[in-house]
């Protein structure tokens, strides 16, 4: 087998090398690339001659983040599987949805979520799942226990010649904000050019990075995980992401390469640890899923000396599709930079543009993307895929983004977090940069709200850094400074924390939910 089989490879080219630390287990939990193939072929082994399990066949997981995670990842590719991670912080109802939807003959859960699924188990599609393996604990009547039961069986070679490019190596769930979400068709093909690109872009033989985001994530499986793992490098598995033991497992593991979102880097600048903590390690961070902060840039580089590379991604490509590199940081703040290797993009127009009609450099349209690291559509909804990708091939992301003269480009806002005042589109990425140049400010968002006289306005939400303090007026008066007077919000709301997904990005869905409705009509 040529593809497919990372483990096996691995084995072959880098058999002692530590492939995988599994911080919750200890010492028990360091892996080389030997132990990790023996892992991986011992459970395709169950999988085939104990379920039955044949090419395209589902394989569940919920669970944390933990080395079983990856051998179900590798012995999907032994077989022809389809790795189904569920997102853990759905509520049941959901996961017994999309349990339904997907199919899987195989569900794979970690001890955290056994009351959760006893709560749904009786449902059909709990009822029809054939085989039920829990990773610690009591676990559920019926499941078997996964170490007693797979990996004391014999490591016994496992291969499929019939494993081809276009097959599915997993299904990935995209967050909607309404119904259930997208599943994206994670292909060989998908993820051996997305490993290409970041190989190119990012990654070096020798390096470790640390996996903290949660394994339902592209962010936490393709980021740096698998194309690192097809390196022969190193993979620190977090079970749960905290500042304080970010930077301590980046000193005793020598990280050297690791991926945040803006957010989780400004709480390890609030850790007590930060100032102390030995990162001379790292190579380089990398920052995506908001704009980066140019004061964190300086905050890292003062106190460290690290620089930051920053992109752009997302599950359906990818998700290495744009790079930034540290020498552009400041002189192109806010940018996402420009395409990798084998990614082709292009600005049209937001209201239906013709992808053969790229807008001139500096307008504001949607961002188009093409090349061998797309996605094979989504799961069972062709409708979904056909309104996505148009007959010319380019996918469709949603994003408002616009491309400088040098040919960076800048995310301006999701189409649907752009809001209409006064006739005029406000884009809250612009003014959040500017909340956050306040020294005050530790995180900061903006939502439109429904307004009588202007249909709507902004409203921002800030959380400030210890010790410190901002008003209201001081806020205004700093948009005032810097922005147009109908992108300056008419309210700010202060909180302690702001609501953040399982990736570490700030969920709007839930401030407008809470915060969105009554905005002052002033």
């Amino acid at each position: 087998m040529y593809i497919g089989d990372w483990m096996e490879r691995g084995e072959r080219y880098y058999p002692e090398s530590l492939a995988v630390v599994d911080v919750a287990k200890g010492e028990a939990g360091r892996f080389t690339y030997r132990q990790m193939n023996a892992r991986a072929n011992r459970l395709a082994g169950f999988l085939r001659e104990e379920v039955g399990i044949v090419p395209g066949d589902r394989i569940g997981v919920l669970a944390m983040n933990g080395v079983e995670f990856l051998d179900a990842l590798f012995a999907c590719g032994k077989l022809g599987a389809v790795l189904v991670p569920f997102n853990w912080r759905s509520h049941p109802r959901e996961i017994a949805a999309l349990l339904e939807k997907t199919a899987p003959k195989v569900l794979i859960f970690s001890d955290d979520f056994r009351v959760g699924l006893r709560e749904i188990a009786t449902q059909p599609a709990c009822a029809s799942i054939p085989c039920w393996l829990h990773l610690e604990g009591p676990g559920l009547a019926g499941s078997r226990q996964y170490t007693q039961t797979v990996q004391s069986r014999p490591a016994t070679p496992i291969e499929n010649e019939a494993v081809r490019e276009e097959d599915l190596l997993c299904l990935l769930f995209t967050g909607g904000t309404t119904g259930l979400p997208k599943a994206a068709c994670i292909s060989y093909r998908m993820v051996a050019w997305n490993t290409l690109n970041t190989v190119i872009h990012e990654l070096a033989r020798g390096d470790v990075t640390l996996t903290h985001t949660p394994m339902f994530h592209t962010g936490a499986l393709f980021v740096h995980t698998l194309p690192l793992l097809t390196l022969g490098g190193t993979v620190v598995l977090m079970r749960r992401w905290t500042a304080d033991d970010m930077l301590a497992l980046i000193e005793r593991e020598k990280v050297t390469a690791l991926f945040c979102v803006p957010t989780q880097f400004q709480m390890m600048m609030q850790s007590p640890r930060f100032a102390s903590a030995n990162l001379k390690s790292i190579r380089f961070f990398t920052s995506g899923g908001a704009p980066l902060p140019v004061p964190i840039i300086h905050a890292y580089r003062r106190q460290h000396g690290v620089v930051f590379k920053q992109g752009f991604g997302m599950t359906e490509f990818g998700p290495g599709i744009f790079s930034l590199s540290p020498e552009f940081a400041e002189s192109k703040a806010g940018s996402i930079g420009k395409p990798n290797y084998f990614i082709d993009a292009r600005i049209i127009a937001a209201d239906g543009g013709d992808s053969r009609t790229p807008l001139p450099v500096g307008e504001v349209g949607e961002l188009i993307l093409r090349g061998p690291a797309m996605c094979s559509g989504y799961f069972q909804n062709p409708e979904a895929t056909a309104a996505a990708v148009d007959a010319d091939g380019w996918f469709h992301t949603g994003d408002l983004a616009r491309r400088d003269e040098d040919g960076f480009y800048y995310i301006a806002d999701r189409k649907k977090d752009m809001f209409i005042s006064g006739g005029e589109n406000v884009y809250p990425a612009e003014i959040e940069k500017v909340l956050y140049s306040h020294p005050a400010v530790a995180m900061a968002a903006v939502i439109g709200v429904r307004d009588e006289k202007w249909g709507e306005v902004g409203r921002a939400f800030i959380v400030c850094k210890p010790g410190e303090t901002v008003t209201e007026d001081a806020v205004l008066a700093l948009c005032r400074d810097h922005l147009a007077k109908y992108k300056v919000p008419k309210s700010v709301v202060f909180l302690d924390a702001l609501p953040l997904s399982a990736a570490g990005k700030i969920l709007k869905r839930e401030l407008k939910a809470q915060y969105g409705e009554g905005a002052a009509n002033n």
